[in-house]
């Protein structure tokens, strides 16, 4: 009895992640600073939901991401447009490489102290996950377009994690968000064209 009751609350806190999940993506692809605060109560509700499902690295990265978007709301009011909208900036390419490598060295340092140090369900894929997500929310953060990019692998590989897991509701979001960050890609493009 204990254990239906706990997964009817667990299902219903993750259905309550997802719909603030789901508006902030929108307000991100939208370059609306009204995004983070719904950014601070999915990631405070996904720590929880992680936590019972043994990500630890992504336990770890909401908590990361829960700081990270206190500064992102900050820096995000102080690069507005005459609009109101946040100004966009691109990466160069040499930056973006250097990025990409560093990423590379995080997934496999974490990834190794995930599958040595814990009992983490799937440490590698896990790792992979919350390294890429720490590079994209950097990078969204700091307004960079090559934030979809990451955001892109991170949903793809979020899909499979999820539903391996048994996080069935989260899986589907993940799926929208991985249609958002195509979405944001090409809008973020196109407010740098018109900029």
């Amino acid at each position: 009895m204990l254990r239906s009751v706990s997964q009817t609350v667990m299902d219903n806190l993750e259905m309550v992640a997802a719909g603030f999940g789901l508006a902030n993506i929108i307000l991100i692809v939208r370059r609306s600073i009204w995004n983070y605060p719904f950014a601070l109560v999915m990631v405070t509700l996904y720590a929880i939901i992680f936590w019972e499902k043994k990500l630890y690295s992504d336990t770890g990265l909401q908590v990361f991401f829960f700081a990270l978007n206190l500064y992102g709301w900050w820096y995000w009011g102080r690069n507005k447009a005459d609009t109101g909208q946040i100004s966009v900036q691109r990466m160069k390419p040499l930056f973006f490489g250097a990025w990409i490598a560093f990423t590379l060295v995080a997934i496999m340092a974490w990834g190794q102290v995930m599958h040595e140090l814990t009992d983490a369900s799937y440490p590698w894929w896990d790792a992979s996950v919350a390294m890429l997500s720490v590079s994209g929310q950097i990078l969204m953060t700091r307004r960079y377009i090559e934030n979809w990019y990451y955001w892109i692998v991170v949903n793809i590989l979020s899909i499979g994690l999820y539903h391996a897991n048994g996080l069935s509701l989260t899986m589907i979001l993940y799926g929208v968000f991985l249609m958002m960050a195509i979405w944001g890609l090409v809008t973020w493009r196109k407010a740098e064209a018109r900029a």
